[in-house]
């Protein structure tokens, strides 16, 4: 993306990193937080995760990625067809659970932004470390559950389908061919009211983010990743507010040295 020829509209050219957050009548009103939803549980249901990545080295990155929230007591990934590319992270309470759905949703793991949301059901392990007295009618009830859907899965059914029917015409299937994985660059992905920063100085605080991108209406929340300090994230109320912060901050110097990477976040 070009260089964006004209600095930041609003305060006079700030030199270095911000270190204090700009208190004026022009900021925006303060957002109450959306309240907790009421299928929140501990656990969470993660997709969109790169199927090319080995099964234990996305179980290693997830549990490292989400440990920095709290307790994590389990996490379950399949190489199987039918669960290639989900996972499930079960953490010991339900406020760790929401804080890491909250800060890390849409965070790109192995170059795939995570789609992130709560579990249908409360996971094995869960039930183990805070109702071990019912774990045995849990486990029973899982297993009945599965027995039950083992053959009305609508995946299974298609494969089942497939394969009666080459069965009949005595001939097997040749496989589909694979798709090229293309994937579109950063710079020309569709407007979206989060951005994805990149290239951050390692010593940059929320404050000093949020001083930054405050010069601009609708700002609604900035989000850090512990564990990745040099990218974040950055959404406002709509995605036009986002556009004009993203034009006027692209390859902003915060620290006078090196330039910020500023993109809409992939969808």
């Amino acid at each position: 993306m070009a260089d964006v020829a004209a600095p930041p509209q609003g305060p006079e050219p700030m030199q270095g990193i911000i270190t204090s957050v700009p208190l004026s009548a022009a900021a925006p009103e303060a957002v109450a937080p959306p309240e907790e939803p009421d299928n929140a549980c501990e656990t969470l249901y993660i997709q969109n995760l790169n199927e090319k990545i080995k099964t234990d080295v996305i179980r290693s990155s997830l549990k490292n990625l989400f440990k920095t929230y709290g307790e994590v007591l389990d996490v379950v990934a399949h190489s199987n067809l039918r669960m290639r590319g989900q996972a499930f992270v079960s953490f010991s309470s339900k406020d760790s659970a929401s804080r890491a759905l909250r800060d890390v949703q849409r965070f790109p793991l192995y170059s795939k932004p995570m789609q992130i949301s709560f579990a249908r059901t409360r996971s094995d392990a869960v039930v183990k470390k805070l109702d071990a007295d019912n774990y045995e009618i849990h486990k029973t009830r899982r297993d009945e559950h599965k027995k039950k859907t083992r053959y009305t899965n609508p995946l299974k059914q298609k494969f089942r389908a497939k394969r009666m029917a080459s069965e009949m015409d005595g001939v097997t299937a040749a496989p589909a061919p694979k798709r090229p994985n293309v994937q579109m660059p950063d710079e020309y992905l569709p407007p979206n009211k989060i951005l994805f920063l990149q290239n951050l100085p390692e010593s940059v605080t929320k404050e000093q983010l949020v001083g930054l991108f405050s010069q601009y209406p609708n700002l609604y929340e900035v989000r850090l990743i512990p564990t990745k300090k040099d990218i974040a994230f950055v959404e406002f109320m709509d995605e036009g507010s986002a556009g004009v912060a993203k034009d006027a901050l692209h390859n902003y110097k915060l620290d006078g040295e090196n330039k910020i990477k500023i993109t809409f976040a992939r969808k």
